[in-house]
């Protein structure tokens, strides 16, 4: 990759403690990488050999102009077409909730990294919770910012969800972290259940196929 700006702007906090989890020289595939930070940043801190797809030419044509190595593509019908095992990790950030097929989305994300890397926003938070009790309506909060009415969000879950599921398709949590609005972690709160379906706002999960 040529990349043609000298420096770049600090990460979120979550796309930072995405990148602790990387080692260095790996190959990477990041769905949905709206306008390439994390695989700027990788390649420029940990030599990461990244790769990216994103929905929005808008994205593409952000990460093209940095130098990155990044097409056009949906995680809904497209990681069928990489063989299996290709990449060292696989990172989906904020997007599973959006795509068609949770279900299968995760599976290829397995099939297609040795370790997946997945966050979400939980729809179990107690924020969250609070809204519909009293108020009734769909809850529109920082980390689930849109009206019900255009949110592209079409399978919200939560971290209790999000564990079911890992634990049908056989795949092991090696790391579970829950965070704030703002993408920062929280303390004392382990990785996994009551509480932590209660007050975390996002999760963010590091995983493998059981072999």
């Amino acid at each position: 990759m040529t990349h043609q700006h000298p420096a770049s702007a600090p990460l979120r906090v979550d796309l930072q403690l995405i990148a602790d989890m990387i080692e260095p020289g790996t190959r990477m595939l990041d769905i949905g990488c709206g306008e390439g930070e994390l695989l700027d940043h990788l390649w420029r801190e940990k030599q990461v050999d990244g790769r990216g797809i994103e929905i929005s030419q808008a994205g593409v044509n952000a990460c093209v102009t940095r130098g990155l190595s990044v097409i056009q593509g949906n995680a809904d019908t497209d990681l069928a077409d990489f063989p299996a095992g290709i990449f060292d990790y696989a990172i989906l950030s904020q997007t599973l909730q959006a795509t068609s097929s949770p279900r299968h989305v995760l599976g290829e994300l397995v099939r297609i990294g040795k370790r997946a890397i997945v966050s979400f926003p939980n729809f179990g938070h107690w924020r969250v919770r609070r809204h519909l009790l009293l108020r009734g309506r769909m809850p529109v909060t920082r980390a689930l910012d849109y009206s019900w009415h255009d949110t592209p969000n079409i399978h919200l879950c939560t971290i209790d969800d999000f564990v079911d599921l890992c634990r049908d398709l056989d795949i092991v949590i090696e790391r579970a972290i829950m965070l704030d609005s703002n993408g920062r972690p929280l303390s004392g709160i382990r990785g996994s259940g009551a509480l932590a379906n209660l007050f975390g706002e996002q999760g963010l999960f590091l995983l493998h196929r059981r072999n």
